[in-house]
């Protein structure tokens, strides 16, 4: 691919370095989805993406896919090559090796692990680093990384979708509202699929019944599958517990959750994890984020209805809000898609900036990212 003229040419290829990462998002855990590319004489000669589970790490595939060619390259790469050894050496080791001559990447990477010595090892050897093009977009996707090797948990991207006046659900005794159409649906499974884990709360496993799968053709995504479950109510007979030995299910209860429901699903194949409660009673939601990273999730998406969204805004712990409203009302009293205080929450700028409009046919989807 030759560059076009007139642009300027590290964020342009920098632009396609983070698309490329992107493919991976939801595959690469528990390291990070980055994207590489090699460009010689204003032509790619190499590009890479992490590989699923995390390895091979993208800059070597590109090295590799180079060859030869990758001598006096230039590699953009939207996060700074690791220094240090893991189960495979380290990258920036690889790229002075294979001749590099430039590196440019989005940012550094806050791994205490790596913090600027894949950078200062590639300066060593000579090679020109330029640090920031891109950094922006790349802190976006990189953000499940960065916060669970910051805080010990992954990010988490809350999606709700309400009526026109604000309802997800009618009353007790209604019929399952299908509220948006089509192309939000389709969109949704997209967003599924860039997610290690999908997670909602008990009781939208009772209402629903959800299998919670990517369903997009020619797709395989296979993320956890996470009921937020304090008393272990979840039947051994729902599709989550009965699918449960050909897709990973984790139920997080309280400590005290009783042991005959553990071995009940524990025999369907369901996980058990247990946690302690907040003051409500509920499993703490920091304490399950945790348990998550702890078994190398770094992107949660949580579609656990009104409660948990709720909880997760008040509490601050959604880092994306993505509220998808249907053209239509429900028109009569039902369950509001969050509570009053979770919307002020939401819609305070102090502590939610919004980011994104989208129409996807009859539906409006509004995005909002948790501020700093």
């Amino acid at each position: 691919m030759i560059a076009p003229e007139g642009q300027d040419d590290d964020l342009r290829w920098m632009d396609a370095a983070l698309n490329l990462g992107e493919r991976s998002l939801g595959l690469a855990a528990p390291n990070p989805s980055v994207g590489a590319i090699l460009v010689k004489d204003g032509a790619v000669v190499g590009r890479g993406v992490t590989a699923s589970g995390g390895r091979p790490h993208a800059e070597r595939i590109a090295i590799a896919q180079a060859g030869e060619a990758a001598r006096g390259a230039t590699l953009y790469v939207t996060l700074e090559p690791c220094a240090h050894f893991g189960v495979t050496p380290p990258c920036a080791d690889a790229i002075v090796e294979a001749g590099i001559a430039r590196v440019v990447s989005a940012m550094e990477d806050p791994n205490p692990d790596v913090a600027g010595k894949g950078h200062a090892r590639l300066r060593a050897a000579g090679i020109e680093v330029t640090v920031g093009p891109g950094s922006a977009q790349a802190r976006r996707d990189h953000r499940g990384h960065i916060m669970r090797v910051t805080a010990g948990q992954p990010c988490v991207t809350l999606k709700l979708a309400e009526t026109a006046d604000g309802y997800a659900s009618g009353g007790p005794h209604d019929a399952r509202l299908r509220i948006t159409g089509q192309i939000a649906n389709l969109r949704v499974q997209i967003m599924r699929s860039t997610h290690e884990a999908i997670m909602i709360g008990v009781e939208t496993a009772l209402a629903d019944d959800p299998a919670l799968t990517v369903r997009l053709p020619g797709l395989d995504r296979k993320p956890w599958r996470v009921v937020l479950d304090t008393h272990l109510r979840l039947p051994a007979g729902s599709r989550l517990a009965r699918g449960a030995r050909h897709l990973p299910t984790l139920a997080i209860c309280g400590r005290k959750a009783p042991k005959d429901a553990s071995a009940r699903l524990a025999d369907c194949g369901v996980v058990v994890e247990r946690v302690g409660l907040d003051p409500e009673g509920h499993v703490d939601l920091g304490q399950s984020l945790r348990a998550l990273a702890e078994r190398g999730v770094t992107r949660v998406f949580s579609e656990g209805g009104p409660k948990v969204a709720g909880r997760l805004i008040n509490l601050s712990l959604a880092d994306d809000v993505v509220l998808i409203t249907a053209e239509k009302p429900l028109g009569r009293p039902g369950q509001p898609s969050l509570s009053e205080q979770a919307r002020a929450a939401l819609l305070d700028p102090q502590r939610y900036a919004p980011v994104d409009r989208v129409i996807y046919g009859p539906d409006v989807m509004r995005r909002f990212e948790r501020a700093p």
